[in-house]
């Protein structure tokens, strides 16, 4: 594994209104499955060849959480999302990017723009590759969900030694009504437990932050303390 750049950058924050952020970044070339799982047990998350986080020196709203596998129960919601969009295929394979794949990821980032009020910018191919393609070195996968013929969502996720790191969702806004997005969620439990992983590391917690904040509901769930160096020794905490 070679560290190809490693900075830190301050910018508005993507969670908070009114605040800022300082994110540390590394890019690694080869980065390996044991080095993936080291860096996201530390709170990392990865885009690409891209590892960050928050450090920020103020404020310590972004919470690592990760969902307890083993503990967790589907409820009676849960299920009815499963039954309800049973006609949904879907496939896990190595990421790709075809003209499907930037069609529906815009498709999407303009209706969130709409829904939310998301900053949008216009789907680039080389950002996507290099986001979501590159860099995946054997363990990074995408779940492409189908109805029949049609890709109305799809999945990108590390599968690493002890569970799966979710890294980005998108799908079709014309099947908003099948919850798509705890579809994909339930179905990465479901995998989990499955393969005998031992959590979904889900990214960041922040509770006054809405697009974040729906991940509590996922029980059980531990929160990472504090921002521990790579070679240092890693706690979780329970349920906030």
């Amino acid at each position: 594994m070679n560290i190809i750049k490693e900075f830190s950058h301050e910018s508005r924050c993507s969670y908070l209104k009114d605040a800022k952020q300082t994110m540390h970044y590394k890019v690694l070339d080869g980065c390996d499955e044991i080095w993936c799982q080291n860096l996201i047990e530390r709170g990392y998350r990865r885009f690409g060849k891209m590892y960050f986080r928050p450090i920020c020196s103020d404020c310590d709203e972004c919470k690592s959480i990760k969902i307890d596998v083993n503990n967790f129960k589907f409820s009676k919601s849960h299920r009815r999302v499963m039954k309800k969009a049973s006609f949904i295929k879907s496939y896990i394979q190595a990421p790709t990017m075809t003209k499907a794949h930037l069609s529906l990821f815009e498709k999407y980032h303009l209706y969130m723009k709409e829904k939310k009020g998301w900053e949008y910018n216009k789907t680039d191919p080389q950002n996507y590759y290099s986001s979501f393609v590159d860099g995946h070195n054997g363990f990074g996968y995408e779940v492409l969900y189908f109805d029949e013929d049609k890709l109305i969502g799809i999945d990108l996720i590390d599968v690493l030694q002890d569970g799966i790191s979710s890294i980005y969702f998108y799908y079709d806004p014309d099947y908003v009504k099948y919850s798509l997005g705890k579809l994909s969620l339930l179905l990465q439990v479901k995998y989990a437990k499955e393969y005998k992983k031992d959590w979904i590391y889900l990214g960041y917690y922040v509770k006054d932050c809405p697009s974040l904040s729906y991940k509590s509901e996922y029980k059980p769930y531990l929160t990472l303390d504090g921002r521990p160096q790579d070679d240092e020794v890693f706690h979780y905490l329970d349920d906030i």
